[in-house]
């Protein structure tokens, strides 16, 4: 270990930036969010060390750095020439600022590139939230202390109270219910279980790379996950190995797990104070019967978080290059489900065919014979473009472009069974991707619909 890391109070201090750079002008910031009072020169003068605590040099001529640093070090000034370890007596490393959680990669001046880009990996393992988890724990500290003085005990509650419920609602920036969390842990007569916590996450469309930094966190940290059909195989290879996996997959008129049940099951998990994921294709709350999910679990008085993922119109449109808007083609766009709890088509065709806008509908395969009937019914134009998508956002995606009325005749001799997003709309015709769009069809194939 070359260089002794040290963390630097800097506030209210005087610190010198020579230079007049980019550069600079980023460590002059770095050090005002320290506390520090900078003092900034163009150029080197030997009085401008007065008083300073520390100096920093960047984009100046060579003979300023070389003096700064020599001035420095006679006085005993710590001074960082950046990117010159020979003419610096401390580097700046690579910072992690999740305050008051600070966490700074060196590499001995070596290789800073390797330092941002092990940073950049940190940044995506520790949300920003985190500090907000540091700062609720010192908060709390005096009066752990109090109620628990043998110091191993402690330290043992506190690394589950950072694992559990009350870390997490603390993180998730719901102070009150941590600290009533925390009350009731510190009142328990001994190291029970408290109650768990439930996280509805979205698994996005299939693609693990696809998945927010968040849920990649509550993934490795989950002590059981709860999974649709829909969640890829990518995606639950980011959990923690030895995590349980429950699976209550629903395809179209075959649930393997009644909602009732699923509900009842998350509920049960967290009374035996697990950490559960329960992971779901796209969003949550888009179609995913998150919201129910989500009464039953406040009814229960069961803690819980809800953490976005990329829904299937998002993902779909944006692998096929399809505009959802458009300023020339649609200023709308409408998410629809192809059924209702009671597995038929139930919507506005009038209304919607008058938006203008894109719609997106979800589960559109086996219903798009009915859609396009309803829309044909509503005077929709029959060359309207159309695009059905089919296991979006996967290695499997598939596509078929073409005027409603013919995509409706084509679909069902072209579709293998997967899970499909219809887009009908103006702004489908400007797929940027050349070609691909049929021809206007011609009126007649709305016949075969009748």
């Amino acid at each position: 270990m070359r260089h002794f890391p040290i963390f630097l109070d800097l506030t209210g201090r005087t610190a010198l930036v020579l230079g007049t750079g980019a550069v600079a002008l980023r460590k002059e910031a770095a050090l005002a969010r320290a506390g520090a009072h900078v003092r900034r020169l163009p150029r080197f003068a030997a009085d401008g060390l007065d008083g300073a605590a520390l100096a920093i040099g960047a984009d100046a001529p060579e003979a300023d750095l070389v003096a700064l640093s020599e001035a420095a070090r006679a006085r005993g000034i710590p001074v960082n020439i950046v990117d010159r370890p020979a003419l610096s007596s401390f580097i700046m490393p690579a910072i992690v600022d999740r305050d008051p959680i600070t966490i700074a990669i060196g590499s001995g001046a070596s290789a800073p590139v390797l330092a941002r880009q092990l940073r950049a990996r940190i940044e995506a393992l520790i949300p920003p939230a985190f500090g907000r988890l540091s700062a609720f724990l010192d908060t709390a500290k005096a009066e752990i202390r109090r109620r628990l003085p043998d110091l191993a005990a402690r330290r043992r509650f506190i690394e589950r109270l950072i694992a559990g419920r009350v870390g997490e609602l603390a993180v998730a920036g719901r102070e009150a219910e941590a600290r009533a969390a925390l009350a009731r842990d510190l009142a328990a007569p001994g190291p029970g279980p408290s109650p768990g916590m439930v996280f509805l996450v979205g698994a996005g469309p299939g693609a693990a790379d696809l998945v927010t930094l968040r849920a990649q966190r509550l993934l490795g940290e989950a002590d059981v996950i709860v999974h649709d059909r829909l969640v890829s195989d990518d995606v639950l290879d980011l959990a923690r190995r030895d995590a349980p996996r429950i699976f209550v997959g629903k395809a179209r008129a075959n649930h393997c797990l009644p909602q009732a049940e699923i509900n009842a099951l998350l509920i049960r998990l967290a009374r035996a104070g697990k950490k559960v994921v329960r992971l779901k294709g796209g969003d949550p709350f888009i179609f995913g019967r998150g919201g129910e999910e989500a009464e039953a679990l406040a009814a229960a008085g069961i803690a819980f978080e809800v953490v976005p993922g990329v829904t299937a119109a998002l993902a779909c449109a944006a692998s096929a290059q399809i505009p959802l808007t458009h300023r020339d083609a649609a200023r709308s766009v409408t998410l629809l489900t192809g059924h209702t709890q009671a597995g038929t088509v139930d919507l506005d065709f009038p209304t919607l065919a008058r938006l203008g806008g894109t719609l997106a509908i979800y589960m559109g395969i086996a219903a798009l014979a009915r859609v396009a009937a309803g829309f044909h019914e509503a005077g929709l134009a029959p060359e309207t473009p159309a695009a059905l998508i089919e296991r979006g956002g996967t290695r499997d995606e598939r596509r078929i472009f073409a005027p409603l009325a013919e995509l409706a005749v084509r679909a069902p001799a072209w579709s293998t069974g997967g899970p499909a997003l219809l887009l009908i709309g103006p702004a489908v015709g400007r797929a940027a991707i050349p070609g691909i769009l049929t021809k206007a069809a011609p009126a007649e194939p709305w016949a075969s619909l009748a």
